[in-house]
């Protein structure tokens, strides 16, 4: 065999390895992308709902009357919840001076006539008994401005609650930690009343029968 010879076959031999090896890479790589297309996961569905939770509300206590009637129930839990108040020597002063006042009887005239807000004509009427012009004319614009019923225990507590003059002396009321007899003094400034009465002891009383639900 010739020199000539020799070295053409030996690069017929390489030709062949290369065309080997570039089949055998060939063949691996359509292997591997047949395995790969089989083995992904399958896409995951998405729906269009997604759940939410809700936090959870915050409950806090409060002081209840279970003895009390349904007009003391009412005016109680409206005072803790629309005011900072919740000392319960504080908010038994307040439902003390109401019930000396009016007994809770919202469509009361001074002097003990039950009639509608524009029907008394002289002296306090109403829960706390409002009796200055301005006062009572408050009353009247304020249910007539919220459409409320200024003869109703609704009305009536909400424009107790809102009035300027309660409003002023409130921040001693939500201060806390004092005695009935203190909260008295407030309650004094609010009311401006002309005879003391029992409103301290019906406060007095009202302390005995609160508790904290």
């Amino acid at each position: 065999m010739t020199r000539h010879t020799y070295y053409v076959n030996m690069g017929s031999d390489a030709m062949k390895r290369m065309t080997t090896a570039l089949s055998l890479a060939a063949t691996a790589a359509t292997v591997f992308a047949a395995y790969g297309t089989m083995t992904s996961p399958p896409p995951v569905e998405v729906t269009g709902e997604v759940e939410t939770v809700e936090p959870n509300e915050v409950v806090y206590p409060s002081w209840k009357c279970e003895d009390c009637t349904p007009e003391e129930q009412y005016v109680l839990a409206q005072l803790q919840e629309h005011t900072k108040i919740t000392d319960r020597n504080a908010l038994a002063a307040i439902m003390g001076n109401i019930k000396q006042e009016s007994k809770f009887i919202s469509n009361i005239c001074e002097g003990g006539a039950r009639v509608s807000y524009t029907e008394c004509k002289v002296g306090g009427y109403g829960l706390i008994q409002w009796t200055s012009i301005g006062r009572y004319k408050g009353l009247g614009n304020f249910c007539a401005k919220y459409l409320c019923d200024p003869s109703s225990l609704e009305g009536q507590t909400r424009w107790m609650i809102n009035e300027p003059i309660f409003q002023k002396v409130l921040p001693q009321f939500e201060g806390g930690g004092q005695t009935v007899s203190y909260y008295m003094k407030p309650a004094y400034y609010w009311l401006g009343w002309g005879i003391k009465g029992n409103r301290e002891l019906y406060a007095y009383d009202y302390t005995k029968k609160m508790i904290l639900v």
